[in-house]
């Protein structure tokens, strides 16, 4: 019997001097978040240059050339940067929704950050406009004093309440805002995929994993997050066959066997399906993006 994985709630503590929490990592010195995790603060990532894997919620992608997000309380997700990411660094900030007081997000002044922080339970990735106009607020926060900080996250939660390029990651119906018990059990199911999707993954393991008949687990599992379990696992598996095209000089049937697939023909038609492109004209294109 294999052995079960716990799902990881991460205890956020405030900077010091902050109402919120700030870190600034040079390359990969962020290791902590490899797991699935969730935590009730809302959190934003800018990692600045490089490319890797996004996982929040049930979204799984992959970003070029950095990546600036907004999640939402308890919604699961990874850490953004790895050893083979390639960034020059990585700012994290996480904030209680309520940071600034009960009342501060129903001033009429703030309810643009009120909608903002609606949007992050779905998870928001940023336009790479936006990237480059708070990407530098963001690093410059770093040495600044804990008023400064402050008054730089409100500017910078005024940019992004008012961007026009993002879009949200998961279906808008979608949440993680539930029992403790089914975010623990959610978060188990996407810590199992994660350390196993390069193998074939039973949905019967999975269900009895999780205490369920196998109908009633797959009833559960559509129902949060708006997507078969089966479909989940193809796309972690495509979103990894699209890293190892853009950073691995190997065949295409290679990589659809290092991705966890064992029927090319079944590879090519999920990765049209999914990527909206062949994986040939996936590693072309983007070719010229990560050089």
């Amino acid at each position: 019997m294999m052995k079960k994985i716990k799902p990881s709630f991460e205890v956020v503590e405030p900077s010091f001097g902050s109402s919120f929490y700030y870190s600034k990592y040079v390359e990969n010195e962020n290791n902590k978040a490899h797991l699935w995790h969730y935590h009730p603060e809302i959190e934003m990532v800018y990692v600045n240059g490089g490319s890797g894997k996004r996982q929040i919620g049930s979204h799984v992608s992959y970003y070029t050339d950095g990546d600036l997000i907004l999640i939402g309380s308890n919604l699961p997700h990874c850490g953004f940067t790895d050893t083979q990411t390639g960034n020059k660094t990585e700012v994290v900030v996480q904030m209680k929704p309520d940071f600034l007081g009960a009342e501060f997000l129903k001033l009429k002044e703030t309810r643009g950050i009120a909608n903002l922080f609606e949007k992050a339970k779905y998870g928001v990735a940023f336009g790479k406009d936006t990237m480059k106009l708070v990407g530098p607020a963001l690093e410059k926060m770093h040495n600044a004093w804990p008023l400064e900080k402050l008054l730089a996250l409100l500017g910078i939660l005024r940019e992004l309440e008012q961007a026009s390029d993002y879009k949200l990651l998961n279906a808008q119906n979608f949440s993680l805002e539930m029992q403790v018990q089914d975010n623990d059990r959610i978060n188990m199911i996407f810590n199992y995929v994660k350390d196993h999707f390069l193998e074939e993954i039973s949905l019967e393991y999975i269900a009895d994993m999780c205490s369920m008949t196998v109908p009633s687990f797959c009833r559960y599992f559509k129902k949060i997050t708006k997507k078969t379990f089966t479909r989940f696992v193809n796309e972690y598996r495509i979103v990894h066959a699209s890293k190892l095209l853009a950073e691995k000089p190997t065949s295409i049937a290679n990589i659809c066997f290092e991705s966890g697939f064992n029927n090319f023909s079944h590879f090519n038609k999920l990765f049209k399906e999914f990527t909206g492109k062949s994986a040939s004209q996936y590693r072309q294109e983007l070719k010229s993006v990560i050089k």
